[in-house]
């Protein structure tokens, strides 16, 4: 019997870190409500987000969302 493979995204930066160098800390995502307290999370914990704050997060940094992301295949 084969075992699964696992396949997965991964990001490639640190996407909170990057926020922050373009003046976007994670109070004020919060308060100009451009990511949710769950996309916040998701990204803290390194679990991909969901399109919607994707394209939110490509827009804030000016990139495609393979800037942000990557496929692996274990």
């Amino acid at each position: 019997d084969a075992l699964p493979i696992l396949i997965m995204f991964l990001y490639k930066i640190d996407i909170l870190d990057t926020l922050k160098e373009k003046g976007y800390n994670t109070n004020r995502l919060r308060k100009e409500k451009l990511l949710g307290e769950n996309a916040i999370q998701s990204i803290r914990n390194n679990k991909i987000v969901g399109m919607s704050a994707l394209e939110k997060i490509c827009g804030l940094l000016d990139c495609q969302p393979g800037d942000l992301i990557e496929y692996m295949k274990e």
